[in-house]
């Protein structure tokens, strides 16, 4: 990547996840699985560290790259610790909205989904669980 252009993820975006459970009964509040800040730092060329932090005190801490194309992607993976979960990691895709012609005051937006890779270390998740996601960046 040409270090003279900007990395369209790098940045503070407000972050929720969602269970992909396709029940239309369920009310909206009931598919949440995350929310939190995405706080994307450059590294080096095309690679990121970063933090997501969770309403409450945890977090977790990023390790990724992101890619030019159409659209833009971002991949990275994600060790934390929350409260009553000790340890954990998450594997996610994202790709960056492309902006509409006709948009109005439209902001950068992620959307994507993510997988839970390894069991939580308190054994009360297990491995396999996959959610979307959407993070809209706030500048």
């Amino acid at each position: 990547m040409d270090q003279s252009v900007v990395d369209p993820f790098v940045g503070t975006w407000t972050y929720r996840s969602f269970q992909n459970l396709p029940d239309p009964s369920l009310d909206f509040g009931a598919l949440r699985f995350g929310q939190g800040d995405l706080v994307i730092e450059p590294s080096t060329p095309g690679s990121f560290t970063g933090r997501l932090l969770f309403p409450g005190g945890g977090e977790m801490r990023l390790v990724g790259a992101s890619s030019f194309g159409n659209p833009f992607a971002v991949r990275f993976q994600g060790r934390g610790i929350t409260e009553g979960i000790e340890d954990f990691l998450y594997d996610y895709l994202g790709f960056l909205v492309p902006n509409w012609p006709n948009g109005v005051a439209q902001v950068p937006a992620i959307v994507g989904s993510l997988v839970r890779t390894e069991p939580h270390s308190n054994g009360q998740a297990q491995p396999g669980f996959v959610a979307s996601l959407i993070a809209v960046k706030r500048e």
